[in-house]
């Protein structure tokens, strides 16, 4: 150990309770900057993974066109003649061209995880006299579970009866309320271009979302193709994961380049959640930066007033050949003392409140608890912002004693 560092632990023991409270300073914005951290990300993942139980980090589907007149104006080549057009929609169909031959190109692909067909027919759901209007998805049960975990939102029933039980179906806990069915009872099932068709409910599933348990359903793939009267290659749309949902905007463009058809990321789909996740994280470091600049001011004050108790004690080390940078040293070691101390027992205090508070039952639809975070480099960031922040304090009262001139204040 240096004579400077020798010094500098000196002036800390000596003034204990300035000390403590610089530390406590620290140690609250620290554990504040860990427990927010945890929160924010623990909602975020929470919120992010609500939305892919629904939706696919890349839907793939034939998107509905508008005919223009970009070849009339090409055949004219006079932009002198003004051509009066009433534009409608292209008549298409809405299922993929080859789509099992799509799904072999694509699952060759590096960052592909899994790719599942899907048939969405608009239906109409009959009980007694009873109808409500909703969506059938046709999915292969076992791919779809593997994707979105359909398990977990199962209330009642067996998901994967759908590959052995004829026209079964899953709906959801808002259909089977409305239409007072459970599981075994019968449901009539009606598409736009298909004759009614009786099904039988093998299951019931919530995913707490209203609008989704009050209109989805699952059915085979088969069974929804024929609901609506196609054949064994209609697919509408194309669900597709990624090893790393963080590149689904680049990966979807470069799908829309190489099929022609319609990919929409995750983001796409959901920008408000994502604007929603910006606005928190600039609220929330917000917050943090302030608590983290309180203690920092803190331990600034209590640095400058042992400078000016200390003054007599600086001019002497000076005399005694002590330079600047010597003195400056001395005050920035307190400082990084001061911020080490506080930071480790921030990270304990961070962890153990963060941990008290995942323990709180919320009880709300999927969520029981309420979702924390307890993930490593938050509290390394924790510990440097709070080393800079101590640094940065210490640095102009160090700056400060520095620049004493011992002559002047010995003669004083």
């Amino acid at each position: 150990m240096n004579v400077n560092t020798e010094i500098a632990l000196t002036y800390l023991s000596a003034r204990k309770k300035q000390t403590i409270i610089a530390s406590l300073g620290v140690m609250f914005g620290i554990s504040m900057f860990i427990f927010m951290q945890s929160l924010m990300k623990g909602t975020n993942d929470y919120f992010e993974k609500m939305s892919f139980n629904n939706t696919p980090h890349i839907r793939m589907y034939s998107e509905n066109k508008v005919a223009d007149n970009h070849m009339m104006t090409s055949f004219l080549n006079d932009p002198s003649v003004k051509i009066l057009t009433n534009p409608k929609q292209l008549i298409q169909s809405q299922g993929l061209t080859n789509p099992y031959g799509i799904i072999r190109e694509i699952s060759s692909k590096p960052e592909i995880a899994n790719v599942t067909p899907q048939v969405t027919a608009n239906v109409i759901y009959t009980s007694g006299s009873v109808q409500i209007n909703g969506n059938v998805a046709g999915v292969n049960i076992d791919e779809e579970d593997k994707m979105f975990d359909v398990q977990s939102n199962m209330v009642t029933g067996d998901l994967h009866a759908l590959n052995w039980v004829n026209n079964g179906i899953l709906i959801g806990r808002g259909i089977a309320d409305k239409l007072s069915l459970h599981t075994g009872d019968n449901i009539t099932v009606t598409s736009g271009t298909g004759s009614p068709t009786i099904m039988k409910v093998v299951g019931i599933f919530a995913t707490t979302v209203k609008q989704i348990d009050e209109t989805k359903s699952y059915a085979n793939i088969v069974q929804a193709q024929n609901l609506l009267g196609k054949d064994r290659s209609y697919v509408t749309d194309l669900k597709i994961n990624l090893k790393d949902y963080n590149k689904a905007s680049q990966v979807a463009r470069d799908l829309e380049t190489m099929t022609g058809y319609r990919a929409e990321d995750w983001v796409r789909a959901n920008e408000q959640l994502k604007a929603a996740f910006k606005i928190r994280a600039i609220i929330l470091n917000s917050v943090i930066g302030v608590i983290l600049l309180v203690a920092g001011f803190g331990i600034y004050n209590i640095l400058n007033m042992t400078i000016y108790e200390k003054i007599k004690e600086i001019a002497i080390l000076k005399a005694q050949g002590f330079s600047g940078p010597a003195v400056t040293s001395i005050f920035l070691q307190q400082a990084i003392y001061i911020g080490l101390m506080g930071g480790i027992i921030g990270i304990c205090v961070g962890f153990g409140i963060t941990y008290m508070v995942s323990r709180i039952y919320i009880g709300a639809g999927t969520l029981k608890y309420l979702p924390m975070s307890f993930y490593i480099p938050h509290y390394i960031e924790a510990i440097c912002f709070g080393i800079l922040t101590t640094i940065a304090a210490g640095y102009f009262p160090a700056r400060k004693a520095s620049k004493v001139d011992p002559v002047t204040i010995i003669r004083g």
